[in-house]
């Protein structure tokens, strides 16, 4: 879609020559869903692609990946063999609502920033203990937790031109065991409801995503039984999503389920 409103375009090389941010300002990356829809309110584009960011660096801390690496060369990624979680990320992938065509050109960033209560890399981020790094608006950075980063749908704790650098999946989580479950409405369908347990030191966390308004994370013991479950996740959310993907009670049920579901495989 043209962005008729859109004045000027800013592909910066550096840090230092990113512009001062001024109202109607956008930063892009993949720009799949900046170009989707009519965008009133932007007149300056932001490439960040031009910063060159590497994709992708692992060590022993973890995984850091760029705001800017696409979710092709996320799921193309060949994890260490004590990363025993790394399948998790693939699924996550695959997860995102579009082709294969998206996934070349969608950003982990720009998911993340879109906050979409089915965002898959919010899941895997929350899940994997990321630590995400922002740069601020003049200079300087600061961490936030990826648990922290998004507040609610479509809304993030960044500040007007802040911009997500990068996220640090950590090292040692990546390192239990996990597993994930995902429903839709449809087989192609927007996640209703995107589950990850990982398990470690007897206890199974649970990251919720898509049928909650922001990603949450609690932790049960590994030998809870399913009411036990059930009743961890009624308690942890503050209320169930509601759009056309699915209805609370759905979602609801289905998240209760797909928890106890991954706690017994966990525990096996």
């Amino acid at each position: 879609m043209d962005l008729n409103t859109v004045t000027e375009v800013v592909r910066p090389h550096g840090r230092e020559a990113l512009p001062a941010w001024q109202p109607g300002d956008a930063f892009v990356a993949g720009g799949t869903w900046m170009f989707s829809e009519p965008q009133v309110g932007v007149r300056r584009l932001v490439d960040l692609t031009s910063l060159g960011w590497a994709p992708l660096a692992w060590s022993a801390a973890g995984l850091d990946v760029a705001a800017t690496c696409t979710l092709a060369e996320l799921e193309a990624f060949e994890a260490p063999e004590a990363w025993r979680a790394a399948p998790v990320i693939g699924q996550c992938c695959r997860a995102l609502l579009g082709s294969f065509k998206i996934r070349r050109v969608a950003t982990v960033g720009g998911n993340l920033c879109l906050a979409l209560a089915a965002s898959p890399m919010a899941a895997l981020a929350v899940a994997l203990h990321g630590v995400c790094t922002v740069w601020e608006a003049e200079v300087g950075e600061r961490l936030v937790p990826a648990l922290e980063l998004i507040t609610g749908p479509g809304q993030t704790s960044l500040s007007p031109g802040e911009i997500l650098r990068g996220v640090l999946l950590d090292g040692d989580v990546l390192q239990r065991r996990a597993a994930v479950r995902q429903v839709s409405l449809t087989p192609l369908g927007r996640s209703a409801a995107l589950l990850i347990g990982t398990r470690a030191g007897g206890v199974v966390e649970l990251t919720i995503t898509g049928s909650v308004p922001r990603p949450l994370r609690l932790a049960v013991p590994e030998g809870s039984r399913e009411a036990e479950v059930f009743a961890a996740v009624d308690k942890a959310v503050p209320w169930w999503y509601d759009d056309i993907h699915g209805r609370p009670a759905w979602r609801a049920r289905m998240t209760r389920l797909m928890a106890a579901e991954i706690v017994r495989e966990l525990r096996s």
